[in-house]
């Protein structure tokens, strides 16, 4: 089984965002079985909240699936559980480092780092694009699926 883990800052935006959509993925690929999928936040902001309507509103415009859910922070535990710890930005990877000092097994990486572009996923929180987050996501959502698929991690 392939556990992924999406983070970002409050775990509201981009990181649901990620979640919901790869698991819509996979769901299209019939390999949901095989996946494990969620996302944290490196905050305590927003813990407790669910998704931002902005969110919310993109998913449901794809058509894709998604259910109330409670924002939560990354844990020293979630590195032990999940095989790729995802990024959505470089802050967020600093904020994770605060909280996991170490990556010896090479978990950690940034979304669109899977892509030919690597660069940051721009918080639509700040920035109210969240159709530019939705196609990065998407982008690096895609990029991940093929990088697991080369890699022979799922069938």
């Amino acid at each position: 089984m392939i556990k992924v883990l999406f983070i970002c800052h409050g775990n509201i935006c981009r990181s649901p965002m990620a979640e919901f959509m790869l698991k819509d993925m996979v769901s299209r690929l019939h390999v949901e079985q095989q996946f494990q999928i969620a996302s944290a936040a490196t905050s305590r902001e927003e813990i407790g909240n669910d998704i931002h309507y902005g969110t919310k509103e993109k998913l449901r415009e794809a058509g894709i699936p998604y259910e109330k859910r409670k924002a939560r922070q990354v844990t020293k535990e979630d590195y032990r559980r999940y095989d790729y710890l995802i990024a959505m930005d470089s802050e967020n990877l600093r904020g994770l480092r605060r909280i996991l000092p170490e990556d010896p097994q090479g978990k950690i990486y940034r979304l669109l780092d899977f892509t030919g572009k690597p660069r940051d996923i721009a918080d639509p929180w700040y920035t109210g694009n969240f159709d530019a987050a939705f196609s990065d996501i998407e982008a690096g959502c895609q990029a991940l699926l093929a990088h697991l698929k080369k890699e022979k991690k799922y069938e």
